[in-house]
């Protein structure tokens, strides 16, 4: 990732237009800025969320709230709570998301 032509500025969240996308089951609420090429969001998932796809998108993913269960492709499962985060390339191992309880995060990709 190469941040450039960024001017300093500063986001108010709760600004931001709140879009809706539907999982297999449940819901996430985005809130998107796009600086050039990089997308910045504050993504919110409802209880119950499970993601409608397997993601090969690069992240860096931190969660804010609740409880967020991400499964690779390859098997492996992991927990993210309050204080956590991942990281993961573009194109390195498809994975997808799923809560429980609920989940708020800030991702960069």
């Amino acid at each position: 990732m190469k941040m450039s032509n960024i001017p300093f500025g500063t986001t108010d969240w709760s600004d931001v237009e709140r879009t809706e996308h539907a999982g297999d089951t449940g819901l996430a609420y985005w809130r998107t800025r796009h600086f050039g090429d990089l997308r910045v969001r504050m993504v919110e998932y409802t209880a119950g969320y499970l993601a409608d796809h397997w993601c090969s998108k690069g992240h860096i993913l931190f969660c804010l709230e609740g409880e967020l269960h991400t499964e690779l492709e390859d098997g492996r499962q992991f927990v993210l709570t309050p204080g956590m985060s991942y990281q993961v390339a573009d194109q390195a191992e498809p994975h997808r998301s799923s809560t429980a309880t609920g989940a708020k995060l800030f991702i960069v990709d």
